[in-house]
């Protein structure tokens, strides 16, 4: 332990010289380093305050990403000069004549009623005193004026009673039979997803997609059918989702081979938390997995839980999988980059989104920082002008290839100089500011950001995959945990189901109901990818569902 003495021998002055001369170079050499360290204190408040409005921002601001945000200042200028023609049709919309034929001018007004609806006709006549002119004639109906009002009768419930005959001979009462005839012969049970239960195909498909698809969780609904009438407990709604997972754990396997056959794998992954995980805390954080995949226009996505967020997890799932994979920054994904299978592409909409944080920041006003806001306001012009090339490439439904050519005349250009403005900009920025840490990442993720120029397929950015995190996100809200990890994989086994039939154009009501009456039936693989949502329709899902509440 130091003494008082020892301490004080620390900060006791140096012995001052008598030399004038050296005592004014002393005196200098303070006054710099007093600069020098106003200097860095400056910088170090500056980036704490940064901070500090950004965590404040992320609270209590709103987190649109518009362009929009920017300053009106920065309304007409771009980091380059020559800019592709998509670019400035972003900033200037053109101008273009429109002749519209007045025999095909739409009709203003509600949209009309869908046709398929069932109606109900409700005459409104005039009194018959009304029906006789003034001049003692009377009058003649010339025409009449409808209207339309949308009816809604609330859920309905019938009881289907399964009545099972018994036979028994009268005459000998069985004993009189072959070795091992039965004296009581009964009708067959019918097969049924769960066996034993109260519970159809379509109050199962109902349940499901009410948490699944509507983020209604069970203890609501279970007051829902209590208002209805009778008790459904949420007890029994978690075993059966349990058990109509474990059937459909089949066409999860076919999904997922569907999933590796096509040419791109997005992949993410959002925090989740189950309470009752063996060896770990209630508190601990487990994550849903996200793959998102499969040929084009037969799109899968496949929801996977696991206790860990570690890159292990999407190692598994690819297997020897050969193709493009897309996913953000996340360091666990690195491991994608010394696949000899796999070309890994960035996002540019995680670029993006860092230099919108700045903007937002800085447009408040609360950070002065000379030239910030122009700098990351460049950086999204810049990449406002590729998504602009996205637009027109899309707009004008090209192929693949016709795609790939014109990101090379068009997109690759512009990312080539401003691949030099982010390298020559970065130099000039603290590091650890906002803007510092945007320029880092981009140019760190430039690899990969630039590998959507490779191919005609690949997207500029995981979007797709993010969309389909937000379903399960506002289901989270919801129902906020899961008891157990059983109940977690059961709901990322119904999350798959019902957003892959989402992807397909199908109703996830009608195709649940589909496919819990069909399910039971299928023994072989063939006849399990008979009912993937890829190989349905609309339309043979509208039939069956007719067919099935005929009630009338």
């Amino acid at each position: 332990m130091q003494t008082q003495a020892t301490k004080a021998s620390q900060f006791a002055l140096p012995e001052l010289s008598s030399d004038v001369s050296e005592l004014h170079s002393m005196i200098k050499n303070l006054h710099k380093q007093m600069d020098d360290m106003a200097d860095r204190y400056e910088c170090e408040n500056n980036l704490l305050r940064e901070r500090i409005k950004y965590l404040q921002q992320q609270l209590y601001c709103r987190k649109s990403e518009k362009l929009s945000l920017l300053d009106d200042n920065y309304s007409s200028s771009f980091l380059f000069g020559d800019l592709s023609e998509e670019s400035k049709q972003e900033e200037e919309p053109l101008v273009e004549e429109i002749t519209i034929p007045s025999h095909k001018r739409k009709k203003r007004g509600r949209k009309p009623l869908p046709a398929s609806l069932l109606r109900v006709e409700v005459v409104h006549d005039v009194p018959e005193e009304e029906k006789r002119c003034g001049c003692g004639c009377e009058k003649n109906r010339i025409g009449e004026e409808v209207s339309e009002q949308l009816e809604m009768q609330p859920a309905r419930f019938r009881v289907v009673r399964h009545i099972r005959y018994k036979y028994a001979c009268k005459n000998c009462e069985g004993l009189e039979g072959g070795k091992g005839e039965k004296s009581v012969t009964i009708a067959p049970p019918p097969i049924q997803l769960i066996p034993k239960s109260i519970a159809t195909p379509s109050l199962l498909a109902h349940i499901l997609v009410s948490k699944y698809a509507d983020s209604l969780p069970f203890y609501r609904q279970e007051q829902q059918f209590v208002r209805y009438g009778f008790k459904l407990s949420r007890t029994n709604m978690c075993n059966w989702t349990q058990e109509v997972s474990r059937k459909c754990q089949p066409i999860i396997e076919l999904l997922r081979e569907c999933l590796l056959c096509g040419p791109l794998i997005q992949i993410d992954e959002t925090p989740f938390q189950v309470l009752r995980e063996p060896d770990r805390s209630f508190a601990s954080k487990s994550y849903m997995w996200l793959f998102r995949g499969g040929p084009p226009g037969k799109e899968v996505v496949l929801y996977r839980y696991d206790p860990s967020r570690s890159g292990q997890v999407a190692v598994d799932f690819l297997g020897d999988y050969r193709g493009y994979v897309q996913t953000d920054g996340y360091p666990g994904y690195n491991f994608l980059d010394s696949n000899p299978g796999i070309v890994h592409v960035g996002c540019w909409t995680h670029a993006r989104r860092k230099f919108l944080d700045v903007v937002q920041l800085s447009r408040k006003g609360k950070v002065k920082s000379k030239g910030t806001l122009g700098k990351a306001g460049e950086a999204l012009r810049t990449i406002g002008a590729l998504y602009a090339i996205e637009r027109d490439v899309r707009n004008r439904e090209l192929r693949p290839e016709e795609v790939y050519r014109e990101r090379q005349e068009k997109a690759k250009p512009i990312l080539d100089e401003f691949e030099i403005w982010i390298k020559e900009t970065s130099l000039k920025v603290p590091p650890k500011s906002l803007l510092g840490k945007a320029l880092l990442y981009t140019l760190s993720q430039w690899p990969r950001l630039v590998r959507y120029l490779e191919d005609g397929i690949i997207n500029t950015d995981n979007n797709w995959i993010e969309n389909s995190v937000r379903p399960f996100a506002v289901g989270r809200k919801n129902w906020l945990f899961s008891d157990q990890p059983v109940g977690a994989a059961a709901s990322a086994t119904m999350y798959s189901i019902i957003e892959t039939a989402k992807q397909n154009n199908l109703e996830p009501y009608h195709y649940l109901c589909y496919l819990f009456d069909r399910l039971p039936y299928a023994q072989s693989k063939e006849e399990f990818r008979k009912l993937l949502p890829q190989n349905l329709t609309p339309e043979i899902l509208t039939d069956h569902y007719s067919k099935m509440f005929r009630w009338e």
